[in-house]
């Protein structure tokens, strides 16, 4: 396809589209699950279970991202930590690498402002708090150390996968999969973001920047770690030729 300034806004607008459509669901099922004034945080007396269901419904919308149309079109990284390192092994340009991270962090603020409209009282509880992820318990040291961890295993699988075809037509639902369990077993300690523009998302509209910097931080890091590693290590992995 011929490159116009449109087919490249595109891309741009399907990244927007793609974080936007994450943050929204994000504030939806958390707040449908969790939300003190509805029944499902009655029904489900577990903490575990509930952060589970959470967890699969985004697993889901993100399975749902990387394999449509707009996902596709635009590669769906939906995050600034991905993005780079796509631009490191050469797969984007610079202006698409800067035009992709703006969108992001705009598509996705524009996602949790729409769920603020949507449901307001939801949002505003302390216990969603516009979903806002910040270290929990025990502490901003495990946060980060987690944080850096499960973006480290994200990037190295994606990239991995990415092989061989044999292996890289699974790799959407191995993030999905990676994303439902870390939502269900991390988040209690990080709040579970390994994505600077999600963390920006709620942030701005809570007006909530407790440990900003830790999300800018620790998931790019994290990142950049696994895509060290894949570049040292991918000589012993033989690829498919096509």
């Amino acid at each position: 396809m011929k490159k116009t300034w449109k087919t490249e806004l595109q891309k741009y607008v399907d990244e927007a589209r793609g974080l936007g459509l994450f943050m929204i669901s994000a504030a939806f099922f958390d707040a449908f699950i969790q939300y003190p004034g509805l029944p499902f945080r009655h029904l489900i007396a577990s903490a575990l279970l509930r952060r589970f269901l959470v967890g699969l419904a985004m697993g889901l919308t993100a399975l749902y991202i990387f394999t449509s149309k707009f996902g596709k079109q635009s590669g769906a990284y939906i995050n600034p930590a991905v993005t780079l390192v796509r631009y490191n092994l050469g797969d984007i340009g610079f202006t698409d690498a800067i035009g992709y991270t703006i969108f992001q962090l705009i598509g996705g603020s524009l996602g949790v402002y729409l769920a603020a409209l949507l449901f307001p009282v939801w949002m505003s509880h302390p216990d969603i708090n516009y979903v806002v992820t910040i270290p929990g318990k025990p502490g901003i040291w495990v946060a980060f150390v987690l944080e850096f961890f499960i973006s480290f295993l994200l990037i190295a699988v994606v990239l991995f996968m990415g092989i061989r075809k044999s292996w890289d037509k699974y790799t959407s639902y191995a993030v999905s999969a990676l994303i439902t369990t870390f939502i269900t077993f991390e988040a209690p300690y990080s709040g579970m973001s390994m994505n600077p523009a999600r963390t920006f998302a709620s942030a701005i509209v809570a007006g909530e920047w407790k440990s900003f910097w830790l999300y800018c931080t620790a998931p790019v890091l994290g990142m950049l770690a696994g895509e060290v590693l894949y570049l040292k290590t991918k000589k012993y992995f033989t690829p498919v030729k096509t």
